[in-house]
């Protein structure tokens, strides 16, 4: 049995989806918590488990797909299958002679559903469930309020007048540890910086060398590197490519690669008819930021103390948690950012059908009305379509400044601190 450490929140969602769904699909970065939420579930209603880590299993699978799928009980978990996209046609295959409920749990580190033999076979066979590194909800299991709080223009009296601690130096901690479950439990933050850098060692020289073979292997440590040092900054291709001899479309290539196998991510730009100016440029995120700390050789000290990358990797934090918030939530949501040319922005727009919340993020513990600029712009182009405009500080106190326009502090998103 598979030691249940944390509480995760797509479990519920995995266990629904087993009961409709013949091929349920668990995928995210290595080590987040994939297997573990397989085993955690599949154990307990009599899953087979096999993983392609296993070069046998492999072997077999890409050698006789059809037999290998044929052979297997008729609830099996399949781990890694990114290793193996030849069993997908099989697996299809199965499940048109058997249409059953709950067939099959597949766990993937890289974003398979780019895989055409995936999206021909198992189109409506499948539900995908992302998982990704621990929220701070998980890792202190608490269930996250915040977005359906803000979608329904909940934030009341009652909680408004609650108080919130101050993080200080301990949000640099918070950061730096990031959510991969086996770096947070090393208390000692040289050996979590040590974690992080086998961590990607073993994806670089395993898991990416098996999804795209590429000459300058060692380019990929390097550029992780520097997109880290981008995080929370518009995407620009040139910067990133301009250290490494090699051309700008390999360099977007390789970006590509990372991003599919869920370290960077790009948050696209919002549009509007209603306001001109923008830019349409993405963002660059880091998945997690104790990954992108341990990249760039910072601990919390050091942190702490440049407030530049401080305020960087805190947006980056923040966007993260919401984003994993997202994956719970009772509706689909969609981020994005807005900057128009007048650099008047908002770092996070998050919309819910024709709803939207703003999001902007600062490190310090004052705000002042020139923080909701942005948030003020937002909202004059959007009207009755805005629900909540939010600046993040490290304050004790949820404030309002102006009609559906909040500050709330960061602890508010972090359950050990209430």
């Amino acid at each position: 049995m598979i030691e249940h450490l944390y509480l995760r929140f797509a479990e519920s969602i995995l266990r629904e989806a087993l009961t409709d769904t013949p091929v349920v699909l668990i995928h995210g970065s290595r080590q987040c918590g994939k297997t573990t939420l397989a085993r955690i579930v599949g154990d307990e209603l009599g899953y087979h488990y096999l993983s392609f880590d296993d070069n046998n299993q492999l072997q077999a699978a890409q050698i006789d797909p059809i037999g290998f799928i044929e052979s297997l009980p008729d609830k099996t978990i399949l781990d890694e299958v990114q290793r193996t996209p030849e069993i997908f046609t099989a697996i299809k295959a199965r499940i048109d002679k058997n249409n059953q409920s709950g067939q099959f749990i597949l766990t993937g580190s890289a974003n398979v559903l780019l895989l055409p033999k995936l999206a021909d076979s198992l189109a409506g066979r499948i539900e995908i469930i992302p998982l990704r590194p621990l929220a701070q909800a998980e890792i202190y299991g608490q269930e996250p309020k915040l977005l359906k709080l803000l979608f329904n223009s909940k934030l009341d009296a009652s909680i408004m007048r609650g108080e919130y601690p101050r993080l200080g130096e301990t949000i640099a901690d918070i950061i730096c540890s990031g959510g991969y479950p086996r770096a947070i439990t090393r208390a000692n933050p040289k050996r979590r910086s040590i974690w992080y850098r086998d961590y990607i060692s073993t994806i670089v020289q395993r898991d990416i060398q098996e999804i795209a073979r590429i000459r300058n292997l060692d380019t990929l440590p390097r550029l992780l590197e520097l997109a880290a040092t981008q995080t929370a900054r518009l995407f620009n291709a040139a910067d990133l490519s301009s250290p490494f001899a090699i051309s700008r479309p390999t360099i977007r290539e390789y970006l590509t690669l990372l991003e599919n196998i869920f370290l960077i991510e790009l948050l696209q730009p919002w549009h509007s008819n209603r306001l001109s100016r923008l830019i349409k440029t993405p963002k660059l995120h880091l998945s997690d930021t104790g990954l992108a700390c341990a990249l760039m050789g910072l601990n919390s000290r050091s942190l702490w103390q440049d407030k530049t990358v401080l305020g960087q990797l805190l947006e980056t934090f923040i966007f993260q948690e919401l984003h994993k918030y997202a994956d719970w939530h009772d509706e689909e949501l969609k981020f994005f950012h807005f900057r128009n040319k007048d650099k008047v922005e908002v770092d996070i727009i998050i919309e819910q059908g024709r709803q939207l919340v703003g999001i902007e993020v600062k490190a310090s513990a004052t705000v002042t009305g020139s923080d909701f600029k942005g948030l003020n712009k937002l909202k004059e182009a959007c009207g009755d379509k805005f629900c909540a405009g939010v600046v993040f500080f490290d304050g004790e106190s949820i404030l309002p400044f102006g009609e559906r326009l909040f500050a709330i502090p960061i602890s508010f998103l972090i359950p050990k601190t209430k």
